[in-house]
């Protein structure tokens, strides 16, 4: 196992730091309250990522920060956050910064002695969903790791903080995201500890209460990860997927084999959901569920229409582009795009990708010049605007 790390000293880790990061530093210096870095910018940094989103904790309480930024003439923005005891700032119009209260048992003490400063920051960790979410680094890159983080990111398991039914009834999507990280750091689909999955079979129906906003964002980071097919089938076999919006009978084998078809592709999350899916009802049932977007209702649709007629056809780019042709949709092109990704069809899909068909060189004026009457065949031949 790679060494644990005491300090970090990395360009990633330096690379965060912009002129707008050390006025907030020295900010937070100035007024005496400890500030660090924490959550997935800590993991990320440990994985030699440079992190694209940062979040902060602090000692100082929500109010504290308000009246600090006020004095420094720094704006505050989304002041919904205080009920989490999160405020966010702009500094020079250029860089947002969000930075959350330490949850404590007690009220922070301003000027406690170290040995209590630190029990806060373990108090704020022991609250926290994984343990490799629940580290913190200072600005001197010195990493502080109380429920052995780094430990589980280096052996790539992914374990929740203390007891995992204490951290899963908190929020219960927390049963989604752990899957998601595991997917994102494990090596191996078969190393679950198998207490663990029965808390998470025992408490799957806690994810009926959480929103579809909260489940999509969660379920598309899922389907995007290596270790797709294997996090999707760990769900089904614990109950997981009806509480999603997906069926009891989710079709796990066409999903592994779409996931196979995919490899290397980068199709869209719906893409791969779609295959999960038997009819255009479930789909709706699934879009009532979660609230994918009406593009993303119309590619799953098209995709469960199309999927079959295609793998029939003996001439697939030809019958590609006579959809092209006759489709009206708007992303009509990027729909049959992930529909030759769904059916494997990757050779097809680099011919299809370059294709466009020619435009027609006539307008309607053109059309009416010579004789042809206003109506549906009109209407059809300017309406296409290509040769077949």
């Amino acid at each position: 196992m790679t060494e644990l790390l005491s300090k970090i000293d990395s360009p990633e880790f330096h690379a965060l730091f912009t002129p707008q990061l050390e006025i907030l530093i020295k900010v937070f210096k100035k007024h005496n309250h400890m500030l660090r870095i924490t959550g997935g910018a800590v993991r990320d940094l440990l994985m030699g990522i440079g992190p694209t989103d940062i979040d902060f904790a602090t000692t100082a309480s929500p109010e504290e920060m308000k009246i600090i930024f006020t004095e420094e003439g720094i704006r505050m923005i989304n002041l919904n956050g205080e009920k989490h005891k999160t405020v966010t700032v702009r500094i020079n119009d250029k860089e947002n910064f969000e930075i959350s209260t330490l949850r404590t048992d007690s009220a922070i003490v301003k000027g406690a002695a170290t040995q209590e400063l630190d029990s806060y920051w373990q108090q704020d960790a022991n609250k926290r969903d994984l343990t490799i979410n629940a580290m913190f680094l200072d600005f001197d890159g010195v990493l502080y790791d109380y429920v052995n983080g780094q430990e589980n990111l280096k052996s790539k398991v992914v374990k929740f903080v203390d007891n995992p039914e204490d951290r899963i009834q908190e929020d219960y999507l927390r049963i989604l995201r752990y899957f998601r990280f595991w997917g994102k750091i494990a090596s191996s689909s078969s190393q679950h500890n198998p207490d663990t999955l029965l808390v998470i079979k025992n408490n799957a129906h806690g994810l009926s209460n959480v929103s579809g906003e909260r489940i999509w964002q969660e379920l598309k980071r899922i389907v995007n990860g290596p270790l797709t097919a294997d996090m999707m089938s760990t769900m089904f076999h614990l109950g997981v997927l009806s509480y999603i919006g997906l069926p009891k009978t989710s079709n796990i084998t066409e999903f592994q084999n779409v996931c196979d078809n995919c490899q290397q592709l980068s199709p869209s999350p719906i893409t791969l959901i779609t295959a999960l899916l038997e009819t255009n009802k479930e789909l709706l049932n699934f879009q009532s569920r979660v609230k994918i977007s009406t593009d993303e209702l119309r590619q799953g649709t098209f995709i469960i229409q199309q999927r079959n007629k295609l793998n029939a056809t003996d001439d697939t780019i030809s019958y590609c582009q006579q959809l092209l042709m006759d489709r009206k949709e708007h992303n009509i092109k990027s729909y049959i795009k992930e529909l030759l990704k769904y059916n494997g069809k990757h050779e097809v899909l680099k011919n299809f990708d370059h294709w466009d068909p020619p435009k027609f060189p006539v307008s309607g004026y053109d059309l009416l010049a010579r004789n042809i009457p206003k109506g549906s065949l009109f209407q059809k031949i300017i309406s296409i605007q290509y040769l077949v």
